[in-house]
């Protein structure tokens, strides 16, 4: 039976979200194709928003004024703010980097935790975080680390996207543990969905409308607010719950293989370096997972 009180459906929650998310960075890529940057970061909350409303309503009443601003803060920092700097990245980055840059997400997740709530996590997951951590640089600089000059400015929206699902996620595990992902999810929406709609009446819609590639663009944003968005929130955020902020934070580093994945259908090249960092940084995931030492006596007879 799915519980995620088991490590291996854990794990399994972790290679889903990490499958829906590498591919969110294409959705993007073909939205934008027709639509601008805004209009489809504006769609995809705003889809949302619509999608789990009769649950949000369902849940209002677990709104009090303990949680209404931590809420507000994961719905603008942990979705908001991120779609519109994602889309906005997207018109000059590749999305292979794109979600590469993202795995930078735990690194910022540790250091908000040590800083801002005094969060001491074990030295297995900061030795896990750096693991990690350099696999998604050395993907990034391929294996260069004097290329780093070589990025586009662009790259920098990721990065503090990053920054602010940092944010989201030490607030949704000490400040919303009181809630099940369920609420946190829909009441997030409900906060911050309206706001996208009304910033998507400011765009130039009928210019969208008119484009060759309005329908396909439409289709990938409506797929990008359901799985990307509503599907993978709800995973991720009862994932926090079941096994702390670093863990589930780490999704991002396994984002980049299937971003590369999906990349593929965009012809883009996968070398022996690529395959190389993913294992370094799946060690890295499974080193931040750990709560203790691991028991290797197998390897002592």
């Amino acid at each position: 039976m799915f519980s995620l009180d088991k490590k291996l459906w854990q794990w399994l929650a972790l290679l889903f979200l990490a499958f829906i998310w590498g591919g969110s960075f294409i959705l993007m890529k073909r939205g934008l194709d027709a639509f601008s940057f805004v209009q489809v970061a504006s769609m995809r909350i705003f889809f949302s928003f619509l999608i789990l409303l009769p649950i949000s309503i369902r849940h209002l009443k677990a709104i009090t004024k303990q949680n209404i601003w931590p809420l507000l803060v994961c719905g603008v920092f942990g979705n908001l703010l991120p779609a519109y700097l994602f889309t906005l990245s997207e018109t000059e980055l590749s999305s292979s980097l794109a979600g590469i840059l993202n795995a930078l997400t735990p690194f910022f997740t540790v250091l908000i935790g040590v800083i801002a709530l005094k969060n001491r996590p074990g030295k297995l997951q900061y030795v896990g975080v750096i693991v990690g951590f350099l696999g998604a640089a050395i993907l990034v600089t391929n294996g260069n680390f004097g290329s780093f000059g070589d990025i586009n400015l662009f790259a920098l929206f990721v990065v503090l996207a990053t920054i602010f699902y940092g944010i989201n996620v030490n607030v949704v595990r000490f400040r919303l543990s009181g809630l099940t992902g369920t609420q946190i999810t829909s009441l997030m929406f409900f906060m911050v969905g309206p706001m996208a709609g009304i910033a998507l009446l400011f765009t130039d819609i009928p210019m969208a409308v008119a484009s060759p590639d309005f329908w396909t663009s439409l289709l990938a944003t409506i797929v990008l607010a359901t799985f990307g968005s509503v599907i993978s929130m709800f995973i991720f955020n009862n994932l926090i719950h079941h096994t702390g902020a670093i863990f589930a934070s780490s999704v991002t580093y396994i984002v980049p293989f299937f971003a590369l994945m999906w990349g593929l259908f965009d012809n883009e090249f996968i070398s022996s370096l690529h395959i190389y960092s993913m294992l370094i940084i799946l060690a890295g995931v499974y080193l931040s997972s750990l709560k203790k030492k691991p028991n290797f006596k197998f390897l002592k007879r």
